[in-house]
């Protein structure tokens, strides 16, 4: 049996423990399905079943996706991404796991490419790079628990989750980080900055985040439709690379991701669905832009209206543009 000096999840074979490193990446997936990360022939489980999430200062969270018979934390149901402490059991279908992290994972901080045969050292590489961050939160989400069987909301939300992550993976990017009802994802820019093809695949996914959120009450005997927020922000920040192999894993640290989540925040005071950065913006103004030798008056401005807000950890007002989902469809479907 292979020993591993970083985090693990221990699963109980005939022959002993197995162990399953939690090293090299920052997610893993669970499920009977074989694109998973760790596949488990349980018929109880279903083909994508939850996903472990790692963070750069060395939490795990354990996400249900939407499962039919449910994921559970020491017998308890998992309905919002949970921290996951050493020695915890995780039940999916009839397999128990054990999380184990008995020591924190080797990290190195390296210039250039990890070199040796130490598989479980990650590298870390963080540079300063362009890029545009996205959080997304259910609204009314603690009125929804409290009205809603724990059965049916965990299979919602879950199922909330795990095609957010679709969504935002088919627009080029993926989730960052899942944060009880929201989830953060990042784009990374070019030294040309954001071109018109990324902003627009930013914009489709809100709307198509907005819309998925809406119709959730479909499938699901939900009290009431789900809405969502959404904050986007463009900025620099430090990017990490602590991923391995032909997928690097990414994430992003500093003031430009903060504010994205202040961004957010301040739809719920406004009375609005979406609220952008002023770099945001004057890249989706760039999308309106005339035509070489058109008259500057035929310009359609993007349909988002100017604020001034004050924001928590801000001394001086923020200024931000904002709107609602319609105006972004409206917007869509006339620049498309």
């Amino acid at each position: 049996m292979t020993s591993f000096s970083g985090p693990y999840l221990a699963l109980k074979t005939g022959s002993g423990d197995r162990q399953l490193s939690l090293v090299g990446g920052n997610y893993w997936t669970v499920g009977r399905g074989d694109d998973n990360n760790f596949v488990l022939p349980d018929r109880w489980i279903s083909r994508n079943h939850a996903m472990l999430q790692g963070t750069d200062n060395g939490m795990f969270y354990l996400i249900d996706l939407g499962s039919r018979n449910g994921t559970f934390v020491n017998g308890r149901r998992v309905s919002v991404p949970v921290i996951l402490h050493d020695g915890d059991l995780l039940t999916f279908g009839q397999t128990e796991l054990r999380f184990c992290s008995p020591v924190a994972t080797v990290a190195v901080t390296s210039r250039g490419d990890a070199r040796g045969s130490d598989t479980t050292a990650t590298a870390m590489l963080h540079v300063r790079q362009l890029i545009s961050v996205m959080v997304v939160d259910i609204r009314d989400f603690t009125v929804m628990t409290r009205q809603t069987d724990e059965k049916i909301h965990s299979e919602a939300i879950g199922t909330w989750f795990r095609r957010a992550g679709e969504i935002i993976g088919q627009y080029g990017s993926w989730v960052d980080k899942y944060i009880g009802d929201a989830v953060m994802a990042v784009w990374i820019h070019g030294p040309e900055g954001a071109d018109e093809a990324t902003v627009l695949q930013i914009l489709q996914a809100v709307s198509t985040l907005a819309a998925m959120t809406e119709q959730l009450h479909q499938q699901f005997p939900l009290p009431f439709p789900l809405r969502i927020g959404a904050g986007i922000n463009t900025g620099y920040a430090m990017v990490g690379n602590t991923g391995s192999g032909d997928r690097p894993d990414y994430t992003a640290l500093g003031d430009t991701v903060n504010a994205a989540f202040r961004l957010e925040s301040s739809t719920k005071h406004l009375g609005l669905d979406l609220a952008l950065g002023e770099t945001t913006y004057e890249y989706i103004q760039k999308i309106c832009g005339p035509e070489a030798g058109a008259d500057t008056a035929d310009m359609a401005p993007p349909p988002f209206k100017r604020f001034t807000v004050e924001m928590k950890g801000y001394e001086e007002p923020f200024t931000l543009r904002a709107g609602t989902f319609s105006d972004l469809d409206q917007f869509l479907a006339e620049t498309l």
